[in-house]
């Protein structure tokens, strides 16, 4: 009766336990169904895909049109279409731009592959819009040649009209832009707005032309063309400044700049001259001298722009100044930036110093933020800019609640199947299972580390009103001000990323041995096995997280924290711009995990395939083994070997549905690792499994308050037992779960003298 007892005791602890994970994991996936009904909210009109129409983006509250669309939901024609012109087909042009023609000179021709032709897409002053007849270039001649024939052209207004249709034609596509054609070009337009030669206005009007598209052309090729000639630019902003003031109260405007004059009478007291400049691009209107649309003629070494926004510079000079310190200039600068990503900073107000090839504040002050508008003023004329700075808009995310009870489940578990090792060393007659516990130990650590270490501490820091901004007109460094450091988010990123990838080792780990264990069960373990894995285990991952800082440091040593880790949670850095090979994230953990991975999950296969699903009659082990067994002995070594983690590459998929339900299923059967090997490699074990029972009767002997029940009652409860019992036959034979397996002196021959394997769940290699 005593044995029945702890046999029932036994069966019905193993019952609770199964249940409970059994209810676990169902609340986990009806949680995570609930959360992602709640979590797609519906999309909004205002900002759908279908408010903006014709390729439009909803930002900062309102439409960005592509150049071909305007109005207030991109609905507003602002192109000409297809068109042909003479023996001339041109694609659409984009209003206020040159198109150039499909039909492109021979491969004999000195300009091989260029348009032969271009033709202006414009507005009439009704607002209609018209296209202008093809100007036809000469296939034989290029920017070299151009360039000599402006330098020995003297005055000739008529070689320099020609010149100057010639450049535009050739500069009019984009793609055919390099560093060294467009020096040429530059050096040609500036020797058009030299005062000295006398050019036609149509001349200098179709120069414009020119400089506006030079401004479409690679930064990376206009800094490499700044980089060889810097007099060249120079000579061409200081040229087109002159020509601002000498256009006697008319404009120029193209789709990158706008130039215009603003003539006062001498005569006139009545007070200063305003001069307000309003531009948008692809389609510029302008009061003033000059606007650039960018700053790619203007190559600072100070300060290098890493956004694609507030770029513009304006130029205002006058030819009457001379020594006269009264002259002052306001100007007012819009901000313009993503608000969901950046939080506006500070900005300084600057001007172009040819002699240090660089921005400087001389001269330049400050007038405070208003109403939006950042205000500027200097008493001096020159080409003016404004440098803001940005920081960086975290969204601190917080733990969710699934992946801290996930966690903490594990967190004890694993407590418990180390403790339980070390402590039965001795009652297994075995030593401790060393991979097992490496194993755990790195989990467990893991585990403690992503609950308290993972969320940044400056989440917790209140939000400042750019308190520590500085007040004084200076240039910034950059455009995105550096984060505080934050050492201890960065120390807890290292460890995870070492502790992980110990985890994962540990489980490639694992798998070696078993398949030494499964596979080559007649051959001894290679000598120093245990000290060779520690060291694989152990020291490789270091090795890698070392030689990530290390490179990380050598490429970026003051900024290199948020190169490696990310600023939103303690963990390894995503890719930028899109290139993952250069994400730490990517080849220091994922191509490591795949490898592993990958191994694993050929290893596993092997096994399942060698030993567990086939039945080898020369194993008395395997002679009748239940099916409910090997299912049990599978989910044990999937759970070793860190299978459920093939789920992470799902999460990744562009399927927002799928990469969702993956992301809930990664999260409960991964933050529940720890108590998977609890149940499958402490739980199930007779040692475990007797102390239990003991614990339990010495627990309901305690119970002597409790008044007993009728022996008629106890005796109907026993049977109610007894019968379910029986429906599960499985559960009343104890399982020996597949671990490592040891040969020991209790093998047996067999018929074939082939040895018999005991698998047992208690005896494991060290």
């Amino acid at each position: 009766m005593a044995s029945r007892r702890v046999c029932d005791l036994r069966t019905l602890l193993a019952i609770v336990v199964g249940l409970l994970t059994t209810i676990v994991l169902g609340l986990g996936i009806w949680r995570a169904v609930v959360r992602i009904q709640r979590e797609t909210p519906p999309p909004s009109s205002s900002t759908s895909e279908d408010y903006c129409k014709n390729g439009g983006t909803w930002e900062n509250g309102r439409c960005h049109c592509p150049e071909d669309w305007k109005g207030l939901r991109c609905t507003i024609v602002n192109f000409c279409e297809n068109s042909t012109d003479r023996n001339f087909t041109f694609g659409k042009i984009a209003v206020g731009r040159y198109g150039p023609s499909l039909e492109t000179c021979g491969k004999d021709t000195l300009n091989a592959d260029t348009p032969r032709a271009t033709r202006l897409c414009n507005v009439t002053e009704d607002g209609e819009i018209e296209l202008q007849n093809a100007t036809e270039g000469n296939c034989n001649i290029n920017l070299n040649i151009l360039e000599d024939r402006i330098n020995n052209s003297s005055k000739n207004s008529s070689i320099i009209s020609t010149v100057s249709k010639e450049v535009q034609i050739l500069t009019s596509n984009i793609n055919n832009l390099n560093h060294e054609n467009i020096t040429s070009a530059t050096k040609v337009v500036g020797q058009i707005f030299n005062s000295s030669r006398n050019a036609p206005p149509e001349a200098k009007r179709v120069a414009v032309t020119t400089v506006s598209q030079l401004l479409n052309a690679s930064e990376e090729y206009i800094e490499a063309a700044v980089a060889k000639d810097e007099k060249a630019f120079s000579t061409l902003i200081t040229e087109m400044e002159k020509y601002s003031w000498s256009l006697d109260n008319n404009s120029v405007v193209d789709p990158n700049i706008a130039v215009q004059s603003v003539t006062s009478d001498p005569k006139d007291t009545g007070g200063s001259t305003g001069v307000l400049f309003t531009v948008q691009k692809g389609n510029a209107t302008s009061y003033g001298f000059i606007v650039y649309q960018n700053r790619k003629f203007f190559q600072s070494k100070t300060f290098k722009s890493q956004l694609d926004i507030n770029k513009r510079v304006i130029s205002s000079t006058t030819n009457n100044t001379g020594n006269n310190q009264s002259v002052s200039f306001k100007m007012a600068f819009q901000q313009q930036y993503e608000e969901k990503e950046l939080k506006f900073y500070s900005f300084a107000c600057v001007y172009w110093n040819f002699k240090k090839q660089d921005w400087d504040t001389e001269g330049c002050f400050k007038d405070g933020e208003r109403g939006g508008l950042l205000h500027c003023r200097c008493d001096h004329t020159s080409n003016f800019a404004v440098l803001m700075s940005y920081k960086r808009d975290h969204e601190y995310p917080g733990l969710k609640e699934l992946s801290t009870a996930g966690c903490a489940l594990s967190i004890t578990g694993l407590a418990l199947t180390i403790i339980f090792q070390i402590v039965t060393r001795k009652v297994r007659k075995t030593s401790v299972t060393w991979v097992l516990v490496s194993l755990c130990t790195s989990m467990l650590i893991f585990n403690l580390l992503f609950v308290f270490g993972i969320e940044n501490s400056n989440k917790n820091v209140p939000p400042k009103e750019n308190t520590d901004a500085p007040k004084e007109n200076t240039i910034p460094e950059g455009e995105i001000i550096k984060e505080p450091s934050n050492r201890r988010c960065t120390a807890a990123a290292a460890l995870l990323h070492y502790f992980l990838l110990v985890m994962f080792t540990w489980t490639g780990v694992s798998a070696v041995q078993l398949y030494f264990l499964l596979i080559r069960t007649m051959k001894p373990l290679p000598q120093r096995f245990t000290l060779y894995i520690s060291l694989i285990g152990w020291g490789v991952p270091a090795v890698v997280v070392a030689m990530t800082v290390g490179i990380i440091y050598s490429q970026n040593p003051s900024g290199w924290e948020l190169d490696y880790r990310r600023e939103e949670i303690c963990w390894l850095a995503d890719a930028k711009e899109n290139d993952d090979k250069k994400s730490p994230l990517y080849w220091s953990f994922i191509l490591p995990m795949t490898i592993i991975l990958t191994s694993n999950v050929a290893l596993f296969i092997f096994i399942m395939v060698k030993v567990v699903w086939k039945n080898n009659q020369n194993l008395t082990s395997t002679k009748k083994v239940s099916s409910l067994k090997k299912v049990f002995s599978t989910l044990s070594i999937a759970v070793i070997f860190g299978i459920t983690w093939i789920l992470g590459f799902f999460t990744l998929l562009s399927n927002e549905n799928i990469s969702k339900i993956s992301s809930y299923l990664f999260c409960i059967f991964n933050t529940t690792q720890g108590l998977q090997i609890f149940v499958l490699y402490t739980v199930r074990t007779k040692i475990f499994q007797n102390e239990a029972s003991k614990l339990l009767k010495s627990l309901s002997s305690s119970a002597g308050r409790v008044k007993l029940l009728p022996s008629a009652t106890r005796m109907r409860l026993r049977v109610r037992m007894y019968n379910m019992l029986r429906s599960f036959p499985a559960l009343n034979e104890r399982f020996r779960l597949l671990e490592p397996i040891v040969i020991t002196e209790e093998m047996t021959l067999s018929e074939s003298d082939q040895a018999s394997i005991s698998i047992s769940s208690g005896s494991q290699p060290s």
